[in-house]
């Protein structure tokens, strides 16, 4: 029976995210603003910022970035393509620059220090190696990059209280 659960988990869950995903962002709209307002103070010195989402998912923080910015997408499931293609298309002040089917733990297609900053919100409690994809989060930023976090938010959204305890999906 488990050996089911993981393609059918990689296929609907892109789905559920997605229903799910407005919802969210309708009640966390004020922390995502102030969670991501200081991105553009990481610019590199060619004034470009280079976002690398990890677990992005359905594309639900597209709307929060700064007008400009560049993003790669980092996601081991590869049907949120359609929901990520979506999303981008409704936030077109965001520039896409690649969507790479890996898990954060394991990126050697993300250059060693080429990220200004790196976005993983919702994912940590979901892989099952943490400490390889802080690794990899240190390896593929520059040096004054920022790291922006943020875990188990989906509890303080009312109409979302029952999906407490669904993390660790563990969904590759």
């Amino acid at each position: 029976m488990l050996g089911l659960w993981n393609p059918l988990a990689k296929k609907w869950l892109p789905y559920l995210l997605n229903r799910v995903t407005k919802t969210y962002n309708k009640y966390m709209k004020d922390y995502k603003r102030e969670l991501f307002s200081n991105l553009n103070d990481f610019k590199g010195p060619s004034g470009d910022l280079k976002v690398l989402e990890l677990g992005c998912g359905t594309g639900a923080n597209f709307q929060f970035y700064p007008s400009g910015c560049t993003v790669t997408c980092v996601d081991p499931n590869p049907n949120f393509r359609t929901y990520l293609n979506k999303s981008l298309a409704e936030n077109d002040h965001v520039h896409f620059q690649d969507f790479l089917i890996a898990p954060g733990e394991n990126m050697p297609q993300v250059a060693s220090g080429s990220m200004d900053v790196v976005v993983c919100t919702l994912v940590l409690c979901s892989v099952e190696n943490v400490d390889g994809i802080l690794a990899e989060i240190h390896r593929v930023l520059k040096p004054w990059g920022k790291k922006v976090f943020s875990q188990s938010a989906i509890v303080q959204v009312p109409p979302l209280k029952k999906m407490r305890g669904v993390c660790n999906l563990h969904h590759r």
